[in-house]
């Protein structure tokens, strides 16, 4: 299940240099970059299940991925995710994987098909501190851009609320129908986008 929920909390700084030497007071001290875009590592999964967590559980009741499936993904295809760190925490993120078939299905939601060529958008949360600043869309453009860079991938597929159509449209995503996943009483629209020459795309990416 895919959702929008784009937002900063205020991090503190971090630092790297312990046990270091201190450098000449003339030499630029080493910090963590202020802004950077990564694929999540399995290291990452307890930050990403917090996000999550507070995105979804208290809105919906439900999380898209739990914690053990966010480390079974983060394994096995952490090239399909992206995370936004600003001085070095997380504030917002996607996760992907590989599937084989046209349309989603119940095993979509937890499995990864090396051989297939869509990609799942599984989720899509932003910190809720850091939500109505537009990081979700910039998310999602770099997002874009990294699948478009990758050969084997030629299409992304969503599942996400009515309310949330408009959003993905906004992204090249086409919408294929009702989704043939329901959770409890939650239904979900299915919607599709070509990742092809998206390698080049920067408009609108913030890039």
């Amino acid at each position: 299940m895919s959702t929008q929920s784009p937002p900063d909390l205020e991090p503190e700084a971090l630092d790297l240099r312990s046990g270091i030497p201190e450098a000449p007071s003339h030499q630029r001290r080493h910090t963590l970059p202020a802004s950077e875009f990564r694929c999540l590592t399995p290291e990452d999964a307890a930050s990403v299940f917090e996000i999550e967590r507070e995105a979804f559980i208290s809105v919906l009741g439900i999380c898209p991925l739990y914690l053990d499936e966010v480390k079974y993904f983060l394994t096995l295809c952490p090239e399909l995710s992206l995370g936004w760190f600003q001085e070095g925490r997380l504030v917002a993120f996607i996760i992907g994987s590989l599937w084989d078939q046209e349309r989603l299905t119940q095993e979509s939601l937890t499995l990864h098909r090396p051989g297939g060529h869509t990609v799942h958008l599984h989720v899509l949360a932003v910190h809720h501190a850091c939500q109505r600043q537009g990081k979700g869309s910039t998310l999602m453009w770099r997002y874009l851009h990294h699948l478009g860079s990758q050969p084997a991938v030629h299409r992304a597929v969503l599942m996400c609320e009515d309310r949330l159509v408009p959003f993905y449209q906004r992204f090249g995503f086409s919408l294929m129908g009702p989704c043939a996943i329901t959770l409890g009483s939650l239904t979900f629209m299915e919607l599709q986008c070509s990742t092809q020459g998206n390698g080049s795309l920067r408009r609108n990416s913030g890039c």
